[in-house]
């Protein structure tokens, strides 16, 4: 009996398998940060004070990692997880600066983007939404490979 090949990071492709292309995945993750731009805003709306503040944090990550994907859509979910959560605590740090702070009181968009006030918690919380980010990617590109190589696959 033939074994089954490892299920690799990369998983080759050819005619008789069903990974997504880069079209698709790009798709995917702009349908991911729409969701999650909506959800931050429904949070907001429904829930006020540290839980809204917070799960916002977590859901900034998530739109980074989304982003991220749609920019680089072959990314592995660890290195996108690893970015997002980068260039998340680079913009809560930079708010030590009060370059942020200032830039928010000229634009809207610059203080939704940038924040304004440093909050070490945020850093925390920027971790969850990494980690949620992965899991939900890890858990797409485990689901494509295995369809990729199916059961009856004995190649």
């Amino acid at each position: 009996m033939r074994k089954k090949p490892p299920v690799l990071a990369s998983v080759p492709r050819d005619a008789t398998q069903e990974v997504p292309g880069a079209v698709t995945v790009r798709a995917v993750a702009a349908a991911a940060a729409f969701v999650t731009v909506a959800a931050g805003l429904c949070t907001r709306a429904v829930a006020g004070g540290d839980p809204a503040k917070y799960a916002g944090d977590a859901l900034y990550t998530v739109l980074i990692h989304t982003l991220v994907v749609v920019l680089a859509p072959r990314v592995r979910p660890g290195t996108a997880a690893g970015l997002a959560l980068a260039v998340s605590w680079a913009v809560e740090l930079a708010q030590l600066t009060g370059v942020p702070e200032e830039l928010a009181r000229r634009s809207t968009v610059a203080r939704l983007v940038l924040g304004s006030t440093f909050n070490a918690p945020d850093l925390l919380w920027y971790g969850v939404g990494a980690a949620a980010a992965w899991a939900v990617h890890a858990g797409l590109a485990r689901g494509f490979r295995r369809r990729a190589w199916p059961d009856s696959c004995e190649g």
